[in-house]
């Protein structure tokens, strides 16, 4: 490098080491407080500087998803389980009774779950699952003496279900999209009792048939993560035969119709 050329680098270097002396003399001087607030505020900066420039970016997940024709996964669910009852007319006060409620109670869900994309935005969906459901049926009835003799009847299935729903999904936004669902599910009760003899009165168990079948509508949320699609969904489920098996029990007798009604809460995982 020339004399003349090295001149010139020192002058330029001063020049710009001046403003920088000056800024580290002032920093110096600064009251504690002062500098440590001064140090906050430019690592905030810093930091956010990369944060807000990637916010802008989004990533769409799973994008060839809506590609593929079939789709599996498995569903895992919450559920609470209830009656549509109807006493017959002359149930109030019949056979000594008093009081007669149903009382919902809460179990579960396992299934796995078969998709099948007729296009981007209607899927029709076949849930094999298995459900655990529980009831209670509360009596209250007037003994000779004149007091009052209550019972609770629990009413415990386990079904083997095979719904079939439509779903119609809105384009995604994103990575989200929301969807509504419905169609029929026929279900066979692996826990029916309804060939219990019920010879002892306390011991009278309440009798479901073996085979039901119901309509099911709800709607819910579809996620699209890196490597799967979680799905929260909420539906409900409406009985429409009458399962009472009617053995012509105190129990039984003041009941004219028992149908079936479930509300699900459902986590859906597919790939």
């Amino acid at each position: 490098m020339k004399k003349s050329e090295q001149i010139g680098c020192f002058c330029i270097a001063k020049w710009y080491r001046a403003p920088i002396t000056r800024y580290f003399r002032s920093f110096c001087r600064m009251t504690r407080p002062k500098a440590r607030l001064l140090t906050i505020l430019c690592v905030t900066a810093l930091v956010a500087a990369p944060v807000s420039a990637q916010r802008g970016i989004k990533v769409e997940n799973l994008q060839n998803f809506d590609l593929h024709r079939f789709h599996f996964g498995f569903l895992l669910s919450y559920n609470t389980s209830d009656f549509y009852m109807d006493l017959k007319p002359t149930a109030p006060f019949g056979d000594s009774l008093l009081v007669l409620d149903h009382v919902k109670q809460p179990g579960f869900n396992l299934g796995i779950i078969a998709s099948l994309n007729m296009t981007p935005n209607f899927s029709l969906r076949f849930l094999p699952s298995l459900a655990f459901e529980d009831r209670i049926l509360k009596y209250t009835f007037r003994t000779a003496d004149g007091k009052t003799a209550s019972f609770q009847k629990p009413v415990e299935s386990t079904y083997l279900e095979f719904p079939l729903l439509l779903k119609f999904r809105s384009d995604r936004i994103n990575n989200f999209a929301v969807y509504l669902i419905g169609g029929g599910k026929f279900g066979i009760d692996m826990a029916s009792k309804k060939d219990v003899n019920n010879n002892i009165d306390n011991d009278i168990v309440v009798k479901l048939a073996k085979y039901d079948y119901s309509a099911e509508v709800g709607g819910g949320i579809d996620m699209f993560l890196p490597y799967f699609k979680f799905g929260v969904e909420l539906k409900t489920g409406i009985g429409i035969p009458n399962v009472l098996v009617n053995d012509d029990t105190r129990f039984s007798r003041p009941i004219q119709s028992l149908r079936t009604k479930t509300y699900v809460l459902t986590f859906t995982f597919e790939g």
